[in-house]
């Protein structure tokens, strides 16, 4: 049976060490998994997304090999924003706390002096409604994990929603993709064994039926 090529795409801020727990854990369960690296406040997003395609492209096109897509918060927006460039579709994709709106704080930071020279225009287009209703939904098997351990209330910028500190549970919804819930917080919610587990339960069965 073919080996199956997984990429994992990091967060905003992060670097690709944020994704070296999962990619070992689904090493260690037959997969071959590759990291993908960019750092938004020098690349622009067309760049980053015609980067990425290049990167995934190279890779799968000299085999059959069935691919899946992974990505963290930004990285699922990328993902989602190069789906048209790829020669052939993913078999699946795993978005983890993924903004699908202009999310409360990125409109909140887009005019911050310090958000906009770290974040540079990736960061913006995250608090563009129109930029954010045009990425296209992935019509593969795709899996949404939301995380739930911010605070909630009085002190909390997201009231008494449901949140991971970052993003509402309800920002990261698409329509027609399943949800899951998990207690941890967006920064660290890839490390989730949880996630992980769940991650490779699904690719594993049926290569993946997710």
């Amino acid at each position: 049976m073919d080996t199956t090529h997984v990429f994992l795409l990091h967060g905003m801020g992060r670097t690709p060490c944020s994704m070296r727990k999962m990619a070992r854990y689904l090493r260690q369960n037959g997969m071959k998994t590759h990291l993908f690296g960019y750092f938004a406040g020098s690349e622009q997003w067309q760049q980053c997304v015609a980067r990425l395609a290049d990167r995934v492209n190279t890779a799968i096109i000299d085999n059959s090999a069935a691919y899946i897509l992974i990505g963290h918060s930004l990285g699922s927006v990328l993902i989602r924003g190069s789906l048209s460039r790829l020669i052939r579709p993913p078999r699946a994709c795993f978005l983890i706390t993924p903004p699908t709106i202009a999310c409360t704080l990125a409109r909140k930071l887009s005019n911050n002096v310090f958000y906009r020279l770290i974040n540079g225009d990736m960061g913006q287009r995250l608090a563009d409604p129109e930029f954010m209703a045009s990425l296209p939904i992935p019509d593969v098997p795709t899996r949404i994990y939301a995380g739930t351990r911010g605070i909630t209330g009085r002190f909390s910028p997201f009231g008494n929603e449901p949140n991971d500190g970052i993003l509402k549970v309800s920002e990261t919804f698409l329509s027609g993709i399943e949800t899951r819930e998990v207690y941890a917080t967006h920064t660290f919610i890839m490390r989730s064994p949880e996630v992980m587990r769940d991650i490779a339960s699904a690719i594993l069965s049926a290569k993946t039926g997710v």
